[in-house]
């Protein structure tokens, strides 16, 4: 149902060595737009509350990347929609509530180990053969319960998950998901310009170094 990516994560173990700037387009990188540099450099992350390498990137290294990213280069998340199903949909609205309300560290974390379990935030494999969790979030009520335990109602989470704005929203990242051709997550593209090559990545400083290269590249 969600494609993975073997990230190259040995980015726990793998020492903090750091790839010589220029990269290389081709082998670090892919420029999958010709669009302009946007006005503000960024750094996007294309992902899945059902990837569990996305639950043990959220966990593990983005907190380190953020910090890592230069003071001009703005973070963002956007959620895939590779089960195009209806259940997929309310899931991609509740990134896009969470966006408006805040608390993302705490309700990322809830929502991913609601489906998951918080054992996927090490890496664990949902889907793995003989894994008997089940996903607690079936239903918008189900995604409703995650978000009252932070002090969203009921008719909040309707009001925001059923907005223009979220439709808006959700219809641009599956756009997106298109034009930069994301088949697998978590992906990260730069400027909405560049593709982020994960196998060329064997350090976490590899990962942060390309992403600021590529976000200020002129």
């Amino acid at each position: 149902m969600i494609k993975h990516i073997v990230l190259a994560l040995t980015l726990v173990t793998a020492t903090f060595s750091t790839l010589a700037a220029p990269f290389v387009e081709g082998q670090h990188y892919t420029q999958i737009s010709n669009n302009m540099v946007t006005s503000t450099p960024k750094v996007t992350e294309f992902f899945s509350f059902y990837c569990h390498n996305c639950f043990n990137m959220e966990s593990q290294y983005l907190p380190d990347i953020k910090a890592g990213l230069d003071k001009n280069v703005a973070f963002e998340t956007k959620h895939v929609d590779f089960m195009n199903s209806d259940l997929g949909t309310e899931v991609m609205r509740s990134l896009a509530v969470i966006h408006e309300i805040g608390q993302a560290e705490k309700l990322n974390h809830a929502m991913f180990a609601a489906i998951q379990g918080d054992k996927g935030a090490n890496g664990h494999d949902h889907n793995a053969q003989g894994h008997q969790h089940q996903s607690q979030i079936n239903s918008r009520e189900d995604i409703k319960k995650v978000f009252s335990q932070f002090g969203v109602d009921s008719s909040t989470y309707d009001k925001l998950a059923d907005s223009t704005d979220t439709d808006k929203k959700l219809s641009l990242w599956r756009q997106q998901q298109v034009m930069y051709k994301v088949q697998s997550v978590p992906t990260f593209i730069v400027n909405d310009k560049y593709a982020i090559n994960m196998n060329e990545m064997h350090s976490l400083d590899d990962l942060i170094n390309v992403m600021n290269y590529l976000a200020l590249k002129k």
